[in-house]
């Protein structure tokens, strides 16, 4: 088996890299410029020397055609495009065309190639918007409230259009949030797990959150890849939710990254308004019993472990 993973240098392309390459898939990966990419998530995790890189830009549909044509994939994982919502507000176009854009383009050259190729797509449960304390099933209407929501939700009914319309096996993981070692400190998780680790070395650095009342479905990611290419393995392709089912505050978070050096996370950190986003989502929270059902995945791994996890990895990190 082959299998083309789109955005295999960021958190979830590494680790579905890796979860393939276990399970003797041939594993080809793009990035806008393999020559200059770095690939360090591959390269932590050993594999790097393991996987095919192609170049490939996913708003130029010739590129997506040509990469697609001559590496031959039996499977496609569409990882890519801007994935923070909080750059989103600040780059609205980029947002919408790196997903929407990419999207439809892998979509129509699958569709040209004419090939039984296997596609999953990277769908978000920022998607639902505001659930009123509600966990979303894969029933939930959307309401996305932000840009990056809005662009997921384009890029998943175009998923759902093309696999009625064309009968392609084509389907969205509609993933609540998932962590790792492997974040980006840009994001909000992995920025507090490094500065607790920093101020629990002795720094004396003040930490900068946002709104810390909001809530959210944590996970591990090693886990919800894991998910992705059970989608792939089933009969027919089914749009589902991959979540814990278990939400958490942002303070919560906190709380239990800086109780692991003994410290009050408050006492160390400062609310700053200026980071708050326009529009905020005060409770994220996914049911996934269907995939459950359907492919036996469950998420093993709650927050308070994920912490730990990414703690651990940050201490080893740093020495």
């Amino acid at each position: 088996m082959k299998a083309l993973v789109c955005g295999i240098s960021g958190q979830d392309g590494a680790y579905l890299a890796k979860l393939l390459l276990d399970k003797g898939y041939e594993v080809i990966g793009t990035s806008r410029d393999a020559q200059i990419s770095d690939f360090k998530n591959l390269t932590r995790l050993g594999i790097r020397e393991k996987v095919w890189l192609e170049s490939m830009a996913l708003n130029d549909f010739r590129s997506v055609l040509q990469v697609m044509h001559r590496t031959q994939p039996d499977e496609i994982y569409n990882l890519a495009g801007q994935s923070s919502v909080g750059l989103s507000f600040e780059q609205p176009v980029e947002t919408l065309e790196s997903i929407m854009s990419a999207t439809i383009n892998m979509m129509e050259a699958i569709r040209f190639l004419d090939r039984p190729i296997r596609f999953y797509n990277a769908g978000s449960g920022e998607c639902f918007g505001d659930t009123l304390g509600v966990a979303a099933n894969e029933n939930t209407p959307f309401r996305p409230r932000s840009p990056y929501a809005v662009a997921k939700s384009a890029a998943y009914w175009q998923v759902a259009n093309y696999r009625e319309a064309y009968g392609l096996y084509a389907c969205t993981g509609i993933l609540f949030n998932h962590e790792s070692p492997l974040r980006p400190e840009r994001f909000v998780t992995r920025k507090i797990v490094a500065a607790a680790c920093r101020i629990g070395k002795g720094s004396k650095e003040r930490l900068r959150l946002g709104n810390t009342s909001i809530s959210r479905d944590w996970g591990w990611a090693p886990e919800y890849v894991d998910a992705m290419w059970r989608m792939l393995q089933g009969d027919r392709a089914e749009d589902l939710v991959i979540a814990t089912g278990i939400n958490h505050s942002l303070g919560d978070f906190a709380d239990c990254a800086f109780r692991y050096f003994g410290l009050d996370w408050r006492e160390h950190t400062d609310i700053d308004q200026s980071i708050f986003r326009p529009t905020d989502l005060p409770f994220g929270c996914g049911d996934s019993r269907k995939a459950n059902k359907i492919n036996g995945w469950k998420a093993e791994t709650r927050m308070e472990d994920v912490i730990q996890k990414m703690i651990d990895a940050e201490l080893e990190y740093e020495k």
